[in-house]
C-alpha cells in the first residue's frame, strides 16, 4: 500500500470522525496527526511546527484581543449605535456589518484578522437584539473569507501581479492580467455573497447553538465594568491593532507580531487578567486547526494534489465546452481547499490550468482568476483557514452545521464564479 493511499484512507477516517461527531474534534485532529506521522506520510518536524504556524499564533491572539473589547462598554456602545440606526432590524444589521466586513476584507488580507474585528461587535448587537449569535455568525466568517482582496485595494492591488507571475514562471507571456482584471472577474460573486449573507444565510442558521463551546458559554457571564484606565485602553488597544494590521504593509511588521503584541497589551494594561486570557483562548479549536494543517501538509507531502491536478488537466483537455471546463477548474480546487491550505491548492493548481491551457492555445486569464476564487472561497469546514474555527468557537457550531450552511452559497457561488468568468475572460 503506497503512502498516497494511506493518507487518504486517514484523511477519509478523520472526515468521517468530524461528521460523526463521536469524539472532540481536537481529540479527532491530534489522532489523525500522530497516524499521518507513524505512517511516514509527513514529516514529523513539519508536524511539530504546525503548533507554531503564523496562522494558528494569529488566530490564538486575536481569541484574547477580541475578548478585551468584548470586556469593554465601549463594544456595546458601538453595538447600541448599530441597532438604533438598523432599527432593531436582523437585515439592516447584517447590512452594516457585511458592508463593513467587505470593505475591511481588502485592506487586510487575513480572513482570521477581520472576523476577530468585526465578531465581537456582531456578538453584542445580537445580545442587545434578543438573537443567538450562531443565527448570524457564520454569513459573518464567509464574508470575511471570500470577497478578500477582490477590490484594487490594499492587497487586493497587488493580484494581477501575482497572477502574471505565475503566468511569466511558466513561459506564456502571450497573455497578462491586468490591474482591474482580478476585480472584474470576482466582483459579482462577492455581490452575491453579500446579499445572500443578509437576507438568506440566517434562515438556514440554527437558532441556538450546536456545541456549547467556552465562548459561547462565556457571553452568560455578568462582571462589573472595568476601571476607566482598563476601560481606556480596552478599546485603545483594539483600535491602534486594527489600525496596524491595516497598514502592516507599510509598518513591515508581521501580521502575527501585531496580533501577539495587542493580545499581551490586553493583559498588560489589565483589561483581562491573565486567566481571563488564558480563558479565551479556544484550544479544541486550536487543535482542529493544527490537525487541518497536518492532514493538508501529508496530501502535500504524499503529492495527492499534483495528481489530482494532473487528472484534471488531462480531464480538462478532453472536453470542448468552456464553460465545462471552467466549472472543472473551479469546482475541483474549490473542493480540495476545505482540506488543504488554499495557498498550498494555488500553488499547485494554477500551474497547472496555465499549462492546459497553454496546451490548448487558450486564454488562461479567466482560468487562472477562477481558480483563485475558488482558492479563496474555503468556508465549508475547518481545514483551510483559521477563521473558521474562530467561527465554530465562537457560534457553536459543529460540522454538520457548517456543512447544512454551506450548501446553498457554495453550489451558486460556482455557478455564478464560472458562469461570468467564462463569459467576461472567454478562452478563445
Amino acid at each position: 500500500m503506497t503512502k498516497l493511499t494511506i493518507c487518504l484512507i486517514i484523511c477519509v477516517l478523520t472526515m468521517i470522525s468530524y461528521i460523526v461527531g463521536k469524539l472532540p474534534t481536537g481529540l479527532t485532529a491530534m489522532v489523525s496527526m500522530v497516524l499521518f506521522v507513524l505512517t511516514g506520510c509527513l514529516d514529523p518536524n513539519t508536524a511539530v511546527g504546525y503548533f507554531g504556524n503564523t496562522n494558528g499564533v494569529m488566530m490564538l491572539s486575536m481569541f484574547v484581543v477580541a475578548a478585551g473589547f468584548n470586556r469593554t462598554q465601549f463594544v456595546r456602545k458601538c453595538a447600541s449605535s448599530v441597532n438604533k440606526i438598523a432599527k432593531g432590524s436582523l437585515t439592516r444589521v447584517m447590512f452594516g456589518y457585511v458592508v463593513i466586513t467587505a470593505l475591511l476584507a481588502q485592506f487586510i488580507q487575513s480572513s482570521v484578522i477581520v472576523y476577530g474585528i468585526m465578531a465581537p461587535m456582531l456578538i453584542a448587537s445580537c445580545d442587545e437584539l434578543g438573537i443567538k449569535p450562531s443565527k448570524v455568525l457564520f454569513p459573518l466568517a464567509m464574508m470575511c473569507i471570500a470577497p478578500i482582496s477582490t477590490l484594487p485595494l490594499g492587497s487586493g492591488a497587488t493580484q494581477f501581479a501575482e497572477l502574471n507571475g505565475y503566468l511569466e514562471a511558466n513561459e506564456y507571456t502571450t497573455f497578462t492580467v491586468g490591474l482591474t482584471d482580478p476585480m472584474k472577474a470576482r466582483l459579482p460573486m462577492m455581490i452575491f455573497l453579500a446579499l445572500y449573507c443578509i437576507f438568506l444565510a440566517p434562515k438556514f442558521a440554527p437558532d441556538e447553538p450546536v456545541v456549547q463551546t467556552g465562548e459561547v458559554q462565556s457571553r452568560k457571564d455578568t462582571r462589573e465594568a472595568l476601571p476607566a484606565f482598563q476601560e481606556r485602553a480596552g478599546y485603545i488597544i483594539f483600535i491602534l491593532t486594527t489600525l496596524a494590521l491595516i497598514f502592516q504593509p507599510q509598518l513591515k511588521i508581521a501580521t502575527w507580531v501585531i496580533c501577539l503584541s495587542g493580545a499581551l497589551a490586553m493583559v498588560l494594561f489589565g483589561v483581562l487578567t491573565e486567566k481571563e486570557a488564558i480563558g479565551a483562548i479556544n484550544w479544541p479549536m486550536a487543535f482542529l486547526f493544527v490537525g487541518a494543517l497536518s492532514m493538508g501538509g501529508a496530501l502535500t507531502e504524499t503529492g495527492a494534489g499534483e495528481v489530482v491536478g494532473n487528472i484534471l488537466a488531462q480531464f480538462a483537455n478532453t472536453l470542448s465546452n468552456p464553460y465545462l471546463i471552467g466549472f472543472v477548474f473551479f469546482i475541483v480546487p474549490f473542493l480540495l481547499t476545505q482540506i488543504m491550505m488554499n495557498r498550498t491548492v494555488m500553488i499547485i493548481f494554477i500551474p497547472i490550468a496555465i499549462l492546459a491551457c497553454k496546451a490548448m492555445g487558450a486564454n488562461p486569464v479567466g482560468i487562472i482568476i477562477l481558480v483563485q476564487s475558488a482558492c479563496l472561497s474555503s468556508f465549508m469546514t475547518p481545514m483551510a483557514t483559521p477563521a473558521v474555527p474562530m467561527c465554530m468557537a465562537s457560534g457553536g457550531y459543529d460540522i454538520k452545521s457548517l456543512i447544512k450552511q454551506s450548501l446553498v452559497p457554495a453550489l451558486v457561488l460556482c455557478i455564478v464564479a464560472v458562469g461570468w468568468i467564462m463569459t467576461v475572460f472567454p478562452l478563445y
